[in-house]
């Protein structure tokens, strides 16, 4: 009896270690199987649609990781139209065209977001939102990103503050060409640049520079 008993025992030990390297190895695959967000094109354009509280703005973005620039032309609703000109050595131009010929620049210790910036992010799972089947991550605690789970277009995300971004158009491969990317004369007229350290204080929203602008890709992950 002791003898069959030894074996029932061992037999038993031998099923839970199998059985708990089961588990093991279908949770490993589970993680290594979760999607994992596109890296963005070096080059598109896109019209998005931005909610904070209420406050209402379109933007046109041109997104040039091949030159190292992004640029955010912004229409607040009801308000004047704005341009704001980053660059990848951190140097922004905040301006309008208008008659008021207004400008502001500042030298901050980060460049755009980078094409991978989501790398890291965590899987949430999948939700419907405006219409769209998405895959979600978050970045940290800043971000939460919403991802077509079809064509892995960018379809929404939203920062800790609460401030929302629909993306209207997504257009890969667009670029806007060479001129347009020049500051206006005013802005380097006997102006030396603000300095802002790359810091949580100091850069909220992964590149909403609000002290700044409504821009959205600036680097500070």
């Amino acid at each position: 009896m002791r003898s069959v008993s030894f074996v029932l025992v061992v037999v038993a030990a031998i099923w839970i270690s199998n059985y708990s390297s089961g588990l093991i190895h279908v949770c490993s695959s589970a993680e290594s199987s979760a999607p994992k967000p596109a890296p963005w094109p070096h080059q598109f354009h896109s019209l998005l649609f931005v909610n904070y509280s209420g406050s209402l703005s379109l933007i046109d973005l041109w997104y040039d990781w091949t030159n190292g620039r992004n640029f955010n032309i912004i229409q607040n609703q009801l308000g004047k139209l704005l341009y704001d000109l980053e660059w990848n050595n951190g140097t922004s131009f905040f301006y309008t065209l208008d008659d008021n010929k207004e400008c502001r620049s500042a030298q901050l210790d980060v460049g755009i977001l980078r094409p991978n910036w989501l790398d890291g992010a965590t899987y949430l799972g999948q939700r419907s939102f405006d219409g769209f089947l998405c895959n979600v991550w978050q970045k940290v605690d800043f971000i939460w990103y919403y991802e077509d789970v079809v064509t892995k277009r960018p379809v929404h995300w939203v920062f800790y503050t609460g401030r929302s971004i629909h993306v209207m158009t997504f257009e890969v491969g667009a670029a806007l060409e060479d001129a347009k990317w020049q500051a206006p004369v005013y802005c380097f007229e006997n102006k030396k640049p603000n300095e802002h350290p790359a810091s949580e204080k100091s850069i909220v929203d992964i590149g909403f520079l609000e002290y700044i602008s409504n821009g959205i890709l600036r680097e500070v992950i």
